[in-house]
């Protein structure tokens, strides 16, 4: 299924025909004017309760969210579009002029004005030929719109705006991340269409120069030594796909896409036996936040909200075959739709195929003989998004055994601070001469909407500690595993320790496993940092969420994200920590997990002038949940295409003489 096929579930991203339906009748019934743009089209998905009601043959309405905002006012609002009975059924305007602010995310055609509204200042146009530019460099000047945060000044309060940095290039081709022009921010107001503030340092530092370019005409000499690694599937794929739905391997879920999210995971479930047993409900990352360590002009204010101030989803690339997945792929085209409403196809937005995973389990009994291996391979779903100079792969895992993980791929390129000759870098690492990279920060939260068995679900936090000696530890040797019930969402934020192993089990309390206790998923964090910006600064008072590892809240169809509905310029407060304050139960209930986890970047030259991948993530294992492995039912296999690459085996003795599982001495 994609985006040229036709409904089929209620859980189905919004068709190209149903885009199209919901702006014309938005447009009509509201009577939009043409300076109209849509910086986000979804469907409003059903919840659990209306999925249950389909599920026993009761019809559900198609419903489409659409923000619109108005390019002339900066006026923005919510509706909520019936597509069944074909009527708008709200119309909210957001009061975004008050506090706490937030703007609606930062749209593509606004991206592609900035450069022509900075270039057209005088004041900018003498700041950057104060460093040694001339008119002829300008229109090669690479302007980079970036969210602004928010700081409570005149020109934030309320308004639509961005700061804007700038970069030199000799040719259109080249890095410009090479040629910081450090002390030159631009504040351009996107209703106005002017710039309403310009920071022009004092001091100068020289733009950078040295080309560091990566295009494949920068290395036209290439390794030779690299023989073909062939990914070979002659019989296809194991999964199947029906429309949005895809089975794997007693796995079964559907896939969905937003502008905000990119790729979702619904009803997300794993057999066992005859059973389709519930996991989680709605899988996705919500958010993701980068603060920057640099406390000068150029770097201070740098934040970026990927998802809630740009979409993720919006982003997202067109992946090649061959190069981004590898091996039997099925390609999920996303239907889209641009800033004017205008529906579209993201083609191979989203890649999914199997890939092994080394070894599942094993086992050499040499008393008797017996010996058994069996490969373990893994489903992967997953998608890329460039934001601006950063490109983020998203990758969810499924097991043979019932894990499930996620993966954060960081690459891309750095952001640059140009660096006076003679000095050194104080706020990062230096990269190159004259180039420094900032230290910074990279957070992502998922939020997981659990469903163990289909029930109320309860979240437990555990960690091992040294049991004292006494007579219950005569030797010394005995730890206990603690155990504390979260039983109000206040219970709930906390901070992974790896000293003590902590960490986290969702279960349902109203069933019972194979030996009588609450089957359930645990939780394994990486070792991840937490956000160590200040507490009351503004971007840990706008990016909470990454101030902790865990959050449980109890559900609510309005919290969607982890740093709330419009993060843009917004002076914060919002998301997570305002959820929790609530203090609602979550034992025994419908709760959303939300995990933040990340990666604190100091840059070094290996970092230039393209990243090799960072991995950020974490793991969902069964604990509990199964009777035993249900990967014990695999069948051997061997792979075909394996080779000895030594002329015979085991240093010189001939191939007949090798036993189950070693060579004989």
């Amino acid at each position: 299924m994609d985006a040229r096929v036709s409904l089929t579930h209620p859980l189905d991203p919004l068709s190209l025909a149903e885009i199209s339906q919901a702006v014309a009748l938005l447009k009509e019934q509201r009577q939009l004017p043409d300076t109209i743009r849509f910086p986000i089209i979804r469907l409003e998905e059903p919840d659990k309760a209306a999925l249950a009601a389909y599920r026993q043959g009761e019809k559900l309405p198609r419903l489409a969210f659409i923000l619109s905002l108005d390019l002339t006012s900066g006026e923005t609002f919510e509706s909520l579009v019936d597509l069944t009975a074909e009527c708008v059924t709200a119309h909210e305007r957001l009061p975004l002029e008050q506090a706490p602010y937030g703007q609606a995310p930062i749209m593509l055609c606004e991206f592609e004005a900035i450069e022509a509204i900075v270039k057209a200042d005088p004041a900018w146009i003498a700041a950057v030929k104060k460093r040694g530019l001339t008119d002829e460099d300008i229109p090669l000047i690479q302007v980079d719109p970036f969210s602004s945060g928010y700081f409570g000044r005149e020109f934030e309060r309320g308004k639509r705006i961005v700061r804007a940095v700038s970069f030199w290039r000799g040719h259109e081709r080249d890095n410009a991340y090479a040629h910081p022009i450090e002390g030159v921010v631009a504040v351009v107001d996107l209703v106005e269409n002017k710039v309403v503030d310009l920071h022009d340092d004092e001091k100068i530092v020289p733009v950078p120069k040295k080309k560091r370019n990566y295009g494949r005409e920068t290395f036209p000499v290439t390794r030779a030594d690299l023989k073909p690694l062939n990914i070979v599937q002659p019989e296809g794929a194991s999964f199947t796909v029906d429309g949005w739905k895809v089975e794997w391997q007693g796995w079964s879920f559907r896939v969905g896409f937003t502008s905000r999210e990119g790729l979702v995971l619904h009803e997300l479930s794993m057999k066992e036996g005859e059973r389709q047993r519930p996991v989680i409900f709605r899988a996705s990352v919500t958010e993701m936040v980068v603060p920057y360590a640099d406390p000068s002009a150029n770097h201070y204010w740098k934040s970026a909200f990927d998802a809630g101030e740009y979409g993720l989803g919006r982003l997202a690339n067109c992946l090649e075959l061959g190069c981004d997945c590898l091996g039997h792929i099925h390609y999920f085209d996303v239907p889209a739709a641009d800033d004017f409403g205008q529906p579209f196809v993201m083609k191979n937005a989203i890649c999914m195929h199997e890939e092994d995973y080394g070894i599942l389990w094993k086992h050499y009994e040499f008393r008797n003989g017996i010996f058994e291996v069996r490969r373990s391979r893994r489903l992967v779903i997953s998608f890329f998004a460039t934001v601006g100079n950063y490109d983020y792969g998203f990758y969810w895992y499924l097991y043979q055994d019932g894990t499930i993980q996620l993966e954060a791929k960081l690459t891309g390129i750095i952001q640059t601070a140009a660096v006076a000759t003679g000095e050194t870098y104080r706020w990062g690492g230096m990269v190159d001469d004259n180039l420094g990279g900032p230290t910074h920060q990279h957070f992502f939260n998922a939020r997981l909407h659990m469903d163990i068995d289909g029930g109320g679900n309860t979240v437990t936090e555990h960690e091992f500690l040294p049991r004292p000696w006494g007579e219950d530890n005569p030797y010394g040797n005995s730890f206990d595993v603690t155990t504390k019930v979260l039983k109000r969402e206040r219970d709930s934020p906390a901070i992974a320790n790896g000293e003590t192993g902590r960490y986290w089990k969702v279960q349902n309390p109203n069933v019972k496993n194979s030996v009588g206790k609450a089957p359930g998923y645990k939780v394994v964090v990486m070792p991840s940092p937490v956000m160590l910006a200040q507490d009351d600064a503004t971007v840990a008072q706008r990016g909470g969420f990454a101030k902790k590892h865990i959050w449980v809240t109890a559900y609510d169809a309005k919290e969607k994200y982890a740093s709330g509905d419009y993060p843009n310029v917004h002076a914060g407060g919002d998301g997570l920590p305002k959820y929790v304050q609530q203090n609602r139960n979550i034992e025994n209930a419908d709760v959303v997990l939300w995990h933040s986890f990340g990666h604190t970047h100091v840059c070094k030259p290996e970092d230039f002038p393209i990243m090799p991948v960072e991995y950020a993530g974490f793991t969902l294992k069964p604990n509990g949940f199964f009777s035993a492995n249900i990967a014990m039912d695999l069948a051997p296999e061997k792979n075909g295409h394996s080779v000895d690459n030594r002329e015979n085996c085991c240093g010189g003795e001939p191939a007949e003489t090798k036993s189950a599982g070693c060579c004989k001495a």
